[in-house]
């Protein structure tokens, strides 16, 4: 007999055509065998599942189901992620939420930070064991196929944002530590559900990326937001690579890559990054206007998007900065250079752009009174909006690029011994894309270092900075003796095996898990600590 665990609520039994996003969380079991037979009885009902299994993915109030600005979900979990590792700076200052990421007290959680990026995957996997279990086990209905494919590769995003911050991974010597529970369709005792090791996650994770491989095959979505066969073959080729299997890692980035183009250089030479139509985007969160209002303050737009005239960024000075370290190895000739302003607030993409009657280099001192304060040095122009000083803050969200495929191909190659190849295609990608003058030796790095800054610059504030250093075994350098621009109490560096790294679980999952035995190691970081600790990057 099969049951689940639910973070949602088991009343939505009765709420047939009720979307599930709009269900607060809550803990509930009920029989798969009850699930068919609601489906059977209200099919609107499965359609509402799987359409709010997206949803629920960026809308606010993922979690707690209020009007607080910091819980919208996997969007949130992005800037979070980003926010504990060394390339992205917030001030610290009363009005930011996040605060926790950049001090590292992100390690209390019951704090609603770690909360949320814990509790959001585990809903994410509630609504897909759901899916999993509406469909007999033996259905042969394409339709039917398509959406449980889509959820077990769902299963699998959620578990990849799991994984990598509950315990050091396959680089480090962590395959067969313990990581977190596994809670599938199958699952039937949820208080004595032990962690996992971190191979037998990453085998759950192969098998339903797998299946969703082999079973989307003819499948063609209705937009970017649903999963489709290559956005399978991309979240394979992440999970190959934390796995260090740099072959598959490599094959799997270039099938999902095949007819995507990257971004040109005159594309991103303006703000971007905001519509799921951009044509590099492989995948994407679709931010409707309806869902933006539930709560405009809880966007992506509101905290990372520089130009929104209804946001914690602009109004509040809160603005997502790069750190002046990385910053200063981007080349002049690099177009992404422009994507911050430089110490004197100018950037290139501010000539494109103008709000409220203000254009060009004008409008990075613009303020206006509750709406928009002048930039800090290092802002981010990257993320543009449909209109600058816009306030629906329905902008969207890339979760896959073809330029990250492009990244992990290049990876991929290098460490399985193709290392001419994974130059030749790391140098095409530059040049052709971001800067004509480029050579990879040029740095002086290694060139797997050389791919990770590639890595750090392209895919900035887009959710992979923390993952990227774990996965590399390499240490948090937010500093170089008194050099940064982060903020004192964030100003401090952080070695590779400091057990301060993982995240620990909350007291609800303790409570109601008794087998759960929590992460322990390391103490929280201290201002100006481990000064000369040094990346390989930022050197």
């Amino acid at each position: 007999m099969k049951t689940f665990k639910y973070i949602i609520p088991a009343a939505l039994l009765a709420a047939a055509c009720t979307s599930i996003d709009e269900l607060d969380p809550q803990g509930g079991i009920i029989l798969a065998t009850q699930v068919q037979e609601t489906n059977a009885l209200v099919p609107s009902r499965t359609n509402a599942t799987f359409n709010g299994m997206f949803t629920k993915l960026g809308s606010p109030g993922s979690v707690f189901g209020g009007t607080r600005p910091d819980d919208w979900g996997f969007l949130m979990m992005c800037l979070s992620n980003d926010l504990e590792a060394a390339d992205v700076v917030f001030p610290y200052s009363g009005y930011n939420w996040f605060s926790a990421c950049g001090l590292l007290t992100s390690r209390n959680a019951d704090y609603a930070n770690p909360y949320v990026r814990y509790a959001a995957p585990y809903n994410e996997i509630a609504i897909a064991n759901e899916i999993i279990s509406s469909y007999p086990a033996d259905t042969q209905d394409t339709e039917s196929l398509y959406k449980i494919a889509q959820a077990r590769a769902m299963r699998a995003f959620a578990y990849l944002n799991l994984a990598p911050y509950f315990q050091f991974g396959h680089a480090a010597g962590g395959a067969d530590k313990p990581c977190v529970p596994i809670v599938t369709e199958a699952t039937t005792d949820f208080t004595d559900n032990p962690r996992a090791s971190v191979s037998e996650v990453y085998a759950l994770i192969i098998d339903d990326l797998t299946y969703a491989i082999d079973k989307l095959e003819g499948y063609v979505r209705t937009d970017k937001s649903r999963i489709d066969r290559q956005v399978a073959y991309g979240l394979r080729a992440r999970a190959y690579l934390n796995m260090q299997e740099w072959a598959l890692a490599a094959s799997d980035a270039a099938a999902a890559a095949s007819g995507y183009a990257p971004a040109s250089i005159q594309e991103v030479s303006a703000p971007s990054f905001y519509s799921i139509s951009e044509h590099n985007w492989i995948w994407g969160y679709d931010m409707t206007t309806d869902v933006a209002l539930k709560n405009p303050y809880a966007t992506s737009s509101s905290w990372i998007r520089s130009f929104s005239a209804d946001g914690y960024a602009a109004a509040c000075q809160v603005y997502a900065c790069c750190n002046n370290l990385l910053y200063e190895k981007i080349p002049q000739t690099d177009v992404r250079k422009g994507w911050w302003v430089d110490s004197s607030l100018y950037s290139p993409l501010l000539d494109a752009v103008s709000w409220d009657g203000v254009s060009g280099q004008e409008l990075a001192k613009l303020e206006i009174e509750n709406v928009k304060m002048a930039f800090l040095p290092y802002t981010n122009v990257k993320f543009g909006m449909y209109t600058i000083g816009g306030t629906s803050n329905d902008e969207d969200w890339p979760f896959m690029r073809v330029e990250e495929m492009i990244l992990i191909q290049a990876e991929g190659l290098l460490k399985s011994g193709s290392a001419g190849q994974a130059k030749a295609l790391l140098e095409d990608f530059v040049k052709t894309y971001r800067d004509p003058a480029y050579s990879a030796d040029a740095s002086g790095r290694t060139l797997e270092d050389e791919i990770w800054f590639q890595r750090r610059v392209e895919l900035w504030g887009e959710g992979f900075s923390n993952a990227d250093t774990r996965r590399l075994n390499k240490p948090l350098v937010r500093f170089h003796d008194s050099s940064s621009n982060f903020p004192e109490a964030f100003r401090f560096n952080m070695a590779a095996d400091d057990g301060w790294w993982l995240m620990r679980f909350t007291s609800g999952e303790k409570n109601t898990n008794l087998a759960i035995v929590d992460n322990t190691g390391g103490s929280l970081p201290v201002q100006d600590q481990n000064p000369g600790l040094r990346d390989g990057v930022t050197d």
